[in-house]
């Protein structure tokens, strides 16, 4: 609550009307705020008085005496500013909302910003894992021990490479990565990902392939080849080159 807002609410709290955060917001203000504090004895000797008032029996067609001109005023005030901090907190709700609603819209991509490409037609800066397959420089193998088969396209990027893989005849339940290893023989984890019981491509998959994205910070001519790895046990499922 602001100091403006702060000064009206003089007489809202001098007759109890203020709720509890506002009660609080408002002591502390009065505690450094001298022109409160002298309104507020004024209008405490008013609310003191109109509590020391029992009720007065008036005839049953008289009009309700008006409260005095001051009271109204201050109370007046301090509705509109209430009103003011309500539509304040709605605009700031919905900035909130449409912020949340944006992220989640850019979110369905994969990269944003510095990621795209000024230079390339539209359909280069879909971010979905097919157009990455699409205009990726691919490369498939298929390891004749485990039968695993998988296809792997890599895009290069200022940040490193972006890449995306295509994987079929793996069974489950696993656990996997997917790995990048470069040309010292390191190995940079691209994602990871768990294969159900069914796996994907065999007989009973619901699925015939598993299809996913990741990256890394090397550069394309950095990486040597890549690996496919059950997670724990570090067993390769398949080697594809880069």
């Amino acid at each position: 609550m602001s100091a403006d807002m702060l000064h009206i609410d003089v007489g809202a709290y001098a007759l109890g009307l203020l709720e509890e955060p506002d009660r609080r917001a408002f002591e502390a203000h009065l505690s450094a705020c001298m022109a409160c504090h002298e309104e507020l004895g004024a209008l405490r000797g008013l609310a003191q008085t109109l509590d020391g008032i029992g009720p007065i029996a008036e005839p049953a067609d008289a009009m309700p005496a008006p409260p005095e001109p001051g009271v109204v005023a201050d109370l007046m005030r301090h509705r509109a500013g209430r009103r003011r901090r309500y539509r304040t907190a709605r605009a700031l709700a919905a900035a909130a909302a449409g912020v949340v609603l944006l992220g989640g819209a850019l979110g369905t991509g994969y990269t944003l910003g510095a990621d795209r490409d000024t230079a390339a037609p539209p359909a280069r800066q879909d971010g979905s894992t097919a157009a990455l397959m699409r205009d990726g420089h691919r490369t498939t193998a298929t390891d004749a021990g485990t039968g695993v088969t998988g296809t792997v396209a890599v895009q290069g990027k200022a940040w490193g490479s972006r890449i995306g893989m295509q994987l079929s005849k793996v069974g489950g339940p696993l656990a996997c990565e997917l790995v990048a290893v470069d040309e010292r023989g390191a190995a940079h984890t691209v994602v990871g990902w768990s294969v159900p019981a069914k796996g994907y491509g065999l007989a009973g998959s619901p699925q015939p392939q598993l299809a996913l994205q990741g990256g890394t910070a090397l550069r394309p001519e950095e990486i040597s080849r890549f690996e496919v790895r059950t997670i724990g046990e570090g067993r390769t499922l398949l080697t594809v080159p880069a």
